[in-house]
């Protein structure tokens, strides 16, 4: 998965194995940000049609978004979380191990 972070140059983040992929929400550029909640810097932006793999999940700040309203943020890679508002995960609860 690649990200595009504040200089515009594209990364990538790698799936770890064992853990599952979904998708953003369509026509979503979604911001990726240092913790997990808005008062946290922005580090990236996943591209439209993008997918995370969800490392670990915990609460955060209240986001709504096309999949709900949501306390609900998924660590996607080291110090990269993403609301989960925005993520089709098929449930409104946690679907990963909770982070910490």
């Amino acid at each position: 998965m690649s990200v595009e972070n504040e200089a515009n140059e594209v990364q990538t983040l790698s799936a770890g194995s064992g853990y599952k992929s979904y998708p953003v929400a369509p026509g979503v550029q979604l911001n990726v940000r240092s913790g997990p909640g808005t008062g946290y810097p922005v580090v990236g932006v996943l591209p439209l049609g993008g997918r995370v793999t969800i490392r670990c999940q915990c609460a955060g700040t209240t986001v709504s978004g096309p999949y709900g309203t949501t306390n609900l943020w998924d660590c996607v890679g080291n110090g990269q979380f993403v609301s989960d508002a925005y993520v089709k995960t098929g449930s409104d609860g946690y679907v990963a191990a909770h982070c910490g």
